[in-house]
């Protein structure tokens, strides 16, 4: 083998990898940390700590066992699609509509990587020192609050205002450094879009790939050894039954594979580093990446819970590190899978469906491990979708039991100075001595003010007194 073409390899090796890595620990969900005693300042009722800020989560959306069985068939009918409009449609004008669509959508997903390696590398949070609170109006709803006007003309009128109900949209925290990586990550989606290099290419791939891999859930391993079975002869028919998978990967001009030059050396010395044309590339979908990551992730999820369910877990739920023997296994099965399918494709010189070798590698893993330690049985009774969505609802009771008490408390202390607004306003109409009746209105209760007027002298009863 020559040493460009594997150099190509094991750079290959690692732009598969390092995703997997990344996002199967960003996507791991820590307890929070216990609330600490101690008075709260005001605002904390306005306004979320920055430890809740920070330990906040999101209600996650899980990969079940029937979409498992039909992504294959959506699969197949996209990649027919693509297939068929690259066979009979200008390429030009879809390449540069996809180039536009990455390449807007690859900012996103480069600042949000760059965020998780940042704060991997340096330990901090980083999270801002500047917060914006967004809220919504809720249509149809509103609420009526007690205004107390100013007295004119000897009387005191309390009316009602309409307040609209809001409902909040989201939180976002922000400082120099998410400012800075932002245009970072613009200024690459620009050279992208003018000069689509393998190496921007290549920032994005792993860029997506680690947001997918955070963000896509299975909600059991029943679902992820099912979906890589069913994926397993899907990736077998189109590439070995058909063109079609390898045509569309060469033909679609957009950030879903990982490419590296078959020989580096050569490339920068002809001066064709920052070049795409005339260089021949190794490449790597990034669909033999995701898939697997997710359930490489699903075992590192395992290992936590096992970990937070023994006794070095109850004692120290927040440890960063903790025993990983599913997720190590899998990963290295990973890899072998990996090195089999690149010494398979060198050897018959054809393209080979990653799939074919990467699906068994990371089941059996998973079934030896299990079967060694004497865990099978919680292997497939691990649901993080259950025990995500009781947390959840949990969560939701409590935010609303805590609303409602914080709005039941206001309302009582607005009652309460409405009232004595009233009550002194009364009884400074008491004070001028005229005799009157006047209902005020406060809070939907009916307060009665009496106001005595004095008999008023006129110049005519005065002469005649």
């Amino acid at each position: 083998m020559e040493p460009g073409l594997l150099v190509a390899y094991v750079a290959l090796g690692i732009l598969a990898t390092v995703p997997i890595y990344l996002g199967s620990w960003a996507a791991i969900k820590y307890p929070k940390k216990p609330a600490t005693k101690g008075k709260k300042r005001t605002d904390d009722y306005l306004h979320s700590s920055d430890e809740e800020d920070d330990e906040e989560e999101e209600e996650q959306e899980f990969f079940r066992f029937e979409d498992a069985y039909m992504f294959p068939v959506f699969g197949s009918a996209a990649l027919l699609s693509l297939y068929l409009v690259f066979k009979y449609l200008n390429k030009e004008y879809l390449n540069a509509l996809f180039t536009a669509y990455f390449s807007a959508l690859g900012v996103g997903a480069v600042w949000q990587a760059g965020m998780q390696i940042s704060r991997k590398v340096s330990g901090l949070k980083l999270k801002g020192d500047y917060r914006v609170d967004l809220w919504k109006k809720k249509k149809g709803e509103e609420r009526e609050s007690t205004v107390l006007l100013p007295a004119c003309c000897g009387r005191c009128v309390l009316k009602g205002a309409i307040n609209p109900i809001l409902a909040e949209v989201g939180t976002f925290r922000f400082g120099v450094f998410h400012l800075a990586l932002l245009v970072v990550s613009i200024i690459i989606g620009g050279f992208y879009a003018m000069t689509k290099h393998w190496i921007l290419s290549n920032i994005y791939g792993e860029a997506f790939s680690t947001s997918a891999i955070q963000l896509l859930n299975l909600d059991s391993f029943k679902t992820g050894m099912a979906l890589l079975a069913f994926l397993f002869f899907y990736d077998i028919f189109w590439v070995f039954g058909t063109d079609v998978m390898v045509t569309v990967a060469k033909g679609f001009d957009a950030p879903v594979k990982v490419l590296w030059p078959k020989d580096i050396m050569a490339v920068i010395s002809e001066g064709l580093l920052f070049k795409s044309e005339g260089v021949d590339f190794t490449l790597l979908g990034l669909g033999d990446i995701v898939i697997p990551g997710i359930f490489v992730a699903l075992c590192l999820k395992f290992d936590h819970a096992q970990y937070l369910a023994s006794p070095a877990g109850k004692k120290n739920p927040r440890a960063r590190s903790f025993p990983q023997p599913y997720f190590v296994t899998c990963f290295i099965a990973y890899v072998l899978g990996l090195v089999t399918t690149v010494v398979v494709m060198h050897n018959f010189q054809s393209a080979q469906p990653a799939l074919l070798y990467l699906s068994p590698a990371c089941i059996l893993s998973v079934l030896l491990t299990g079967a060694v330690r004497g865990e099978l049985k919680q292997v497939f009774a691990f649901a993080p979708a259950e025990s995500s969505s009781s947390t959840s609802s949990v969560k939701k009771e409590t935010k609303a039991a805590v609303a409602a008490a914080k709005k039941a408390a206001n309302d009582t202390v607005k009652t309460v100075k409405t009232r004595a607004k009233t009550a002194a306003a009364a009884a400074a109409l008491l004070a001028t001595g005229d005799e009157d009746e006047e209902t005020i209105t406060s809070g939907g209760d009916e307060v009665t003010t009496t106001q005595r007027r004095s008999p008023r002298k006129t110049k005519k009863s005065a002469k005649s007194q």
